[in-house]
């Protein structure tokens, strides 16, 4: 039966011509033409992370969940669901399909971008991630990059709320063969805005109200969107008081009402303003506030020049860094007050339209500078720490916290501002008179010099114009000479005033330490300069000289006549020396005889006599010298005209002549003296032999 059967079978079958290596390379054909295309498929079922997918072939493919579900969702897929999936691999090492939805997602994607690329048509898209230099946006499964500039018209700091939202891009580049796709979100932007500005810039009017929406926050406001235009509401103009950033009032996303301030229609310019729709708390505020009064303030802000302290919401008042305090001058206002702080202010000054009110702290409190002036007035002494040194003066701290200044010229009577300095150092203890207290400014000024008596003023007290008087050489300077009176009075012979002959006018001829005579010819008190002349000493003794000794007719010399007045002085003097010395002779003992007293008397009134005689000598003497000069004078007179008046030099010269010829004729008398002395004892003598024979 079996062969029976078979044959039976093989009757049944068609019988066909075809062969297996045709029907073989049909099947490889088949595969090429599935490789790299988009086929449908089926969902067969989900098992694990993956989805098995019958696409008509001899075997199912896999594919990750992940790639059915797109950025920020979680994929929606069923059994029995129908999907486009891409074609990788006919067969991979296993047998099995190697499929991909999401090539199969990017090559549909990539169809439609190029068709909307052509023509210039914008795209959805979904910012998923950020890259160096930009963010990626997923186009309905292809990837493209978009650039940080081209996110926004300007700079954005925060672009997390722009990401998960689909938002419209312009496609700037395509390649397909690199798979790469340049997208924009400013050209949509700008082009959006300029469809809306356009509209919008036609409606807009100055004081207009609207709303908007706060696009983006910068240090000096924020800008609003109004529905495709764009306006800046500066930060002065959020609210009345004050705001230091806009992020203290404002967040982004916020949604405000504003009003149009100011529109430019040619620059396309608006400014925005919030706090004018509220009222101004300006208004009446120099009746709520009168000058005088006090009120109590938060301070809001410390500069540099002073603080603002705030007296209600948008009234704000300055306190300048002078009205801080009585006492601290020159002290930052946060070393006194600091932010946030409740302090009791006085209204100094109110402006409403200017918009300012003067504000002073320090008129709250009670003045030091007036108790000062009442316990130490103007004459009293005070003592001091240094607390500065300056180069204009010295600061000395006073009790109450006072500072006073004793200036350069109030150190020292004596001495330069400059050298006064360097006898002080900072810390030392001083004592000081009051000078003047000036409670306006806040200023009170000391005196060093003024706890003695001025040298000057008690030194010249019995100076006038015209004295003589002899000072001591100090200083040698180029343009005169520095001198000290006996009382310790400074003074000052010019250059000019050393002498009467020009070629003697020389600093350099005198040193320090030696002692001159001169005239006061000047006393400047209120300067404190006394001037003198050697010059006109000179002259004055040259007029007396002239007035007393001779005349300008007799045409005899300066010399001349004061050799004539020096040498009478000279015998005068000698004369009573002489008469001095006699009266003070020891007297004779009284256990001499007699005899001897009588014998002494006798040689005495010999030589009483012999002196007479000399004494008439020598006054005849006198007179023929006297004449001498004056008979001269006269036989030079005859001939020539009176000669001119020699110089001071050639004076000297005789005067210190004319006592070496008086030397040498007083040594003749004196040698002419001593004989006749020894011829007094010769005569007593022989007194003595003649009374000896007598006996």
């Amino acid at each position: 039966m079996t062969p029976a059967n078979t044959t039976a079978a093989e009757e049944a079958a068609p019988l066909t011509n075809e062969n297996f290596a045709e029907l073989l390379e049909e099947s490889f054909k088949g595969s090429e033409s599935f490789e790299g295309s988009v086929i449908t498929g089926t969902v067969i079922s989900i098992e694990n992370d993956a989805a098995i997918i019958d696409v008509g072939l001899k075997s199912e493919g896999r594919i990750p969940l992940k790639e059915f579900a797109t950025p920020g969702q979680e994929p929606a897929i069923a059994a029995g669901d129908t999907v486009d999936v891409f074609v990788e691999r006919y067969e991979d090492r296993d047998g099995m399909v190697r499929l991909s939805r999401e090539k199969a997602r990017r090559e549909e994607a990539w169809t439609e971008l190029e068709k909307a690329f052509n023509a210039t048509e914008r795209v959805n898209g979904v910012i998923f991630g950020r890259v160096k230099g930009g963010f990626i946006v997923d186009l309905a499964g292809a990837v493209a990059f978009l650039p940080g500039s081209q996110v926004d018209i300007r700079p954005v700091r925060d672009i997390s709320p722009l990401m998960g939202q689909a938002q419209p891009f312009q496609i700037l580049k395509m390649d397909r063969a690199r798979n790469n796709i340049v997208v924009s979100r400013r050209a949509v932007l700008e082009e959006t805005r300029a469809e809306a500005r356009s509209e919008l810039i036609s409606n807009l009017s100055e004081g207009q109200i609207l709303d908007g929406v706060v696009k983006n926050i910068t240090d000096y406001g924020a800008f609003v969107d109004l529905g495709g235009v764009d306006g800046l509401l500066h930060v002065t103009d959020i609210a009345w008081r004050r705001i230091n950033h806009p992020s203290e009032a404002l967040q982004i996303g916020e949604t405000v009402k504003v009003q149009i301030i100011r529109f430019n229609s040619e620059t396309q310019r608006i400014s925005l303003g919030m706090k004018q729709l509220d009222a101004d708390p300006w208004e009446g505020v120099a009746a709520k506030y009168p000058v005088d009064s006090k009120f109590m303030g938060r301070v809001t802000n410390i500069t540099d020049y002073g603080a603002f302290v705030e007296l209600e919401p948008g009234v704000e008042g300055l306190v300048h860094v002078s009205e801080m305090s009585w006492t601290k001058k020159n002290v930052h206002p946060g070393k006194i007050i600091s932010t946030s702080q409740e302090v009791e202010v006085m209204v100094l000054d109110a402006d409403p339209e200017k918009r300012r009110i003067s504000l002073g702290l320090k008129q709250c409190g009670d003045n030091p500078w007036e108790s000062f002036m009442e316990k130490f007035p103007v004459g009293s002494e005070i003592e001091g720490e240094i607390k500065n040194i300056t180069e204009f003066g010295l600061f000395i701290g006073l009790p109450g916290d006072i500072d006073g200044m004793a200036h350069l010229s109030d150190l020292t009577w004596n001495k330069t501002g400059e050298e006064a300095l360097a006898d002080f150092k900072k810390g030392d203890m001083v004592k000081a008179k009051i000078l003047v207290v000036d409670l306006e400014k806040e200023r009170v000024s000391l005196g060093i010099k003024q706890l003695s008596d001025d040298p000057f003023s008690s030194g010249t007290a019995d100076l006038k114009k015209g004295d003589v008087v002899t000072c001591t050489i100090t200083k040698v300077v180029d343009n005169g000479l520095e001198v000290a009176t006996s009382d310790g009075v400074s003074g000052f012979i010019r250059k000019v005033e050393l002498s009467r002959e020009r070629s003697e006018q020389r600093p350099d001829r005198f040193a320090a330490g030696e002692k001159i005579d001169a005239k006061v010819i000047q006393i400047d008190r209120s300067g404190r300069k006394l001037t003198l002349s050697v010059k006109a000493l000179e002259v004055e003794e040259e007029k007396k000289a002239m007035k007393e000794y001779g005349s300008s007719d007799s045409g005899a010399s300066l010399g001349d006549i004061l050799g004539a007045a020096i040498q009478e002085k000279k015998e005068a003097s000698e004369k009573a020396e002489t008469e001095k010395k006699s009266t003070k002779k020891p007297a004779k003992k009284a256990e001499e005889s007699k005899d001897e007293g009588a014998k002494d008397e006798k040689a005495a009134s010999e030589d009483t006599a012999e002196e007479k005689a000399e004494a008439e000598e020598k006054a005849e003497a006198k007179e023929d010298k006297k004449a001498a000069p004056k008979k001269a004078a006269a036989k030079k007179a005859a001939p020539k005209k009176p000669a001119a008046k020699k110089t001071a030099k050639a004076d000297d010269e005789k005067a210190e002549k004319k006592p070496a010829a008086k030397k040498t004729a007083k040594k003749a008398d004196d040698a002419e003296k001593k004989p006749a002395a020894k011829k007094a004892p010769a005569k007593k003598t022989k007194a003595a032999d003649k009374d000896k024979a007598d006996s």
